[in-house]
This record gives C-alpha cells, sequence and structure tokens, in this order.
C-alpha cells in the first residue's frame, strides 16, 4: 500500500482497511490506527510517510519486532519510492530546459517555495523514542541510508536550489535570484554548504547546508566536520535545510548555528593518525 501511494498508483486506503478489519476481526477505524502507528515507525526510519491515517506514535512493543522481521525478509522495501521520480526535470519535461548551467535563470519554469515548518522540539519537549524504536533506528541507521543515497541529496539540494531562487523572486529580488548558486555541483562538495543564497532584505550572503530524507522531520542525520567547522566559523550565514518527507509531500525546516540548541550531537566515528 505504501509503494502505491508513493508511486502514484491508483489506491483507495480504505479499501485495504475494512478488507483487513474483516480478516482480523477488528473495526476499521482499529487498523487505521495500526496503520498511523506503522507509519510513524517507518518514518523514523527513513522511509515515506503514509498519508491519510495521521501520525500516532503511541506504540505498542509488538510493533516493533514485526517490523523488524518483515524488513529483514524484505530488503526491497527499503526501495519503495525509488528512483525518486519526483526531479524538478522530470516534472517538467514538457518544459524549456534549464540552460547550460545549474545556475542559469528559468524564464518559464520557477517551482513555487516549498513549505517550511517548524524543527521537532529537543530536550524536555521531545517526546521519548521507546527502546524498541531506538533499536530499530540503531540497527537499520536511516542517516546512513540518507547519507549514501546520493540520488536523495540531489534531489533535496535541487528542491532547496528552486526554493531559494523562487524565494528571491517573490520578494523581488530577481537580481539576487540570478546569482544563487548550486555550489556542490559547480565546485564540488568539501565547501561545508550546498547552496550560496541571499537574504532578500539586505542581500547578506546565505550558506545552505542541505540534508534530504524520505522520512519524517525527526528522521536523524549526519554532519561533517567541515559542515560543523563552517557553522561555527560563519553563524551569520550558515543554515541547515532539513526536507523530509521527499519525494510526494517535501517540507523543510531550518536549523541556525549553534547547532547544540538544536540537535543532539553524537560523535559516531573518530579518525587516527600519527
Amino acid at each position: 500500500m505504501l509503494d502505491d501511494a508513493v508511486s502514484g498508483r491508483p489506491l483507495v486506503k480504505l479499501h485495504h482497511a475494512k478488507a483487513l478489519s474483516q480478516q482480523i476481526g477488528r473495526t476499521v477505524g482499529s487498523v487505521g490506527q495500526k496503520y498511523g502507528n506503522i507509519s510513524a515507525v517507518l518514518t523514523e526510519l527513513g522511509m515515506p510517510k503514509l498519508n491519510g491515517f495521521g501520525s500516532r506514535p503511541n506504540y505498542q512493543e509488538a510493533i516493533f519486532s514485526a517490523l523488524e522481521r518483515h524488513l529483514d525478509q524484505n530488503p526491497a522495501a527499503w526501495d519503495i519510492g525509488m528512483p525518486l521520480r519526483d526531479s524538478l526535470r522530470a516534472q517538467a519535461t514538457e518544459q524549456p530546459t534549464y540552460g547550460s548551467g545549474v545556475s542559469e535563470p528559468s524564464t518559464t519554469f520557477e517551482p513555487a517555495p516549498l513549505l517550511m515548518t517548524s524543527a521537532p522540539p529537543l530536550g524536555a519537549d521531545r517526546p521519548r523514542r521507546p527502546a524498541g524504536l531506538s533499536r530499530l533506528v540503531r540497527k537499520f541507521d536511516p542517516a546512513a541510508r540518507d547519507q549514501r543515497n546520493r540520488q536523495l541529496g540531489l534531489l533535496g539540494e535541487e528542491r532547496i536550489f528552486h526554493h531559494e531562487r523562487a524565494r528571491l523572486i517573490a520578494h523581488d529580488r530577481a537580481d539576487l535570484a540570478t546569482k544563487v548558486e548550486w555550489t556542490s555541483q559547480e565546485r564540488g562538495d568539501g565547501a561545508g554548504y550546498d547552496i550560496r543564497s541571499f537574504d532578500p532584505m539586505d542581500g547578506r550572503e546565505r550558506l545552505i547546508e542541505v540534508k534530504a530524507t524520505r522520512g519524517g522531520p525527526s528522521t536523524d542525520f549526519f554532519l561533517t566536520r567541515t559542515e560543523c567547522e563552517v557553522a561555527q566559523e560563519r553563524p551569520d550565514a550558515w543554515r541547515l535545510y532539513r526536507v523530509h518527507s521527499l519525494p510526494v509531500r517535501p517540507e523543510f525546516f531550518v536549523l541556525a548555528p549553534p547547532l547544540e540548541t538544536a540537535v543532539v550531537l553524537t560523535p559516531e566515528a573518530w579518525r587516527a593518525s600519527f
């Protein structure tokens, strides 16, 4: 059902819920709640959300072992929604191309800005992950999966590249929109940010690091040493844009330095040298 929903195939979720309710002898509403529970766990693991049943993080312990068995036995489930058909370039197949360079302004096709949401709460306001969910996150490591998925990263960067241009144009700053740079594409990785944009009010530089996921807003992600260093050196300009819920209903939130006030940073590896 999730694969059908993400792939855009015809789907009536109520039919699935009714069929399962008859099979297990539970009400349709109860089945819908379980679908919501399953969807909430899967988004924490970096998988797309199943819209229509809400996000219900009131988990029962049995759900974790059941999902673990299913994902172990069906590794192809991790590919749901892949390849990412929602690339803006694919959407514009009947539109004129953007031009020879990624920073060339588009005069005929300019996507609207993405919906910006609030960042997940931190500390006491953040609901604590159940032990079973924390174990699944450690085992399946959605942050590492997202980091290895170059196609996902490129789509997230592409979304933000066009979002920034559209945002500047909406503020009557077409002069700045033409200067937005997809840095990771034009100059390669390693700068500590992916997109160079501008503040529409005063024209100040904005250095944007994009982190993309098919999962929900609270899915874990990795930061590199260079990214953290640039965030510390340029706190006025550096911003992290967390793009989530790709590819169907992408949204994003923004984190500003110091990052320690917005996320919990945990060292995962150490470099050994002589």
